[in-house]
């Protein structure tokens, strides 16, 4: 009778043990994988709602920013400024500026190297320099980030993970940095244009150009032009 009781208690034991270890197992797994969706790029945003982010990243062109400026304004429109931090040292009333119309401001980098030939604590320590500067100028506090060159590897998207910032990349590039004909800036936007697609952009003279017609175009598609943090929530 002893040996069957304790033939009980120990399958009992067992099946406990293994009970435990898989919800060990399990919600060590969950949490991997969040902690990986976390750290990995976002391309785009909701594919459910019509709404499309505008993105500028600012490490020059402060001559173009007052017309685009105006332009948004004009159309009732705020859009995700990712800026570099040698840059706002350099314009903080532009910065200023940004920020009082309405726009969201994001961390660019402070200083544009290339993220994947530099370590981790180098690269946090880039998206952190540029962080206290737009602060200081702002009294934001800068959650997005773009790696310069639109680079990453593990170690870049690690670091900023680690910082609690979301690496944001885009889903369709305007390569107004080659100075194109405004033209072909608007038209590569309609062409490939969706649902949450993040549309990167720079301060150039054919995008100021191409903006006033394009948001116009997208708002007869039914498009609302936001800014990243909308489209990805």
């Amino acid at each position: 009778m002893k040996i069957i009781v304790l033939s009980k208690v120990y399958r009992y034991l067992i099946a406990s043990s293994l009970i435990i270890a898989s919800l060990f197992f399990v919600d060590n797994l969950y949490i991997s994988l969040n902690d990986q969706k976390d750290t990995e790029p976002i391309f785009h945003g909701n594919i459910d709602q019509n709404k499309v982010a505008f993105v500028c990243n600012v490490f020059w062109g402060e001559e173009f920013l007052p017309d685009m400026l105006k332009t948004l304004e004009d159309n009732n429109v705020h859009i995700t400024f990712f800026i570099g931090g040698t840059w706002a040292k350099d314009n903080p009333d532009i910065l200023k500026n940004i920020v009082e119309k309405g726009h969201e401001v994001a961390n660019h980098s402070y200083n544009h190297p290339h993220p994947n030939t530099l370590s981790k604590d180098k690269n946090k320590e880039q998206i952190l320099k540029a962080e206290t500067i737009i602060q200081q100028i702002t009294g934001v506090k800068t959650s997005l980030y773009a790696p310069p060159y639109g680079e990453y590897n593990d170690v870049v998207l690690n670091a900023a993970q680690e910082l609690d910032y979301k690496t944001i990349m885009w889903s369709i590039d305007t390569i107004d940095w080659k100075r194109p004909p405004s033209e072909i800036v608007k038209s590569r936007v309609l062409k490939k244009i969706h649902n949450g697609a993040i549309v990167l952009m720079h301060p150039t003279e054919p995008t100021k150009k191409a903006l006033p017609e394009l948001l116009k175009e997208l708002r007869e598609k039914g498009y609302i032009v936001t800014t990243v943090s909308d489209v990805i929530n």
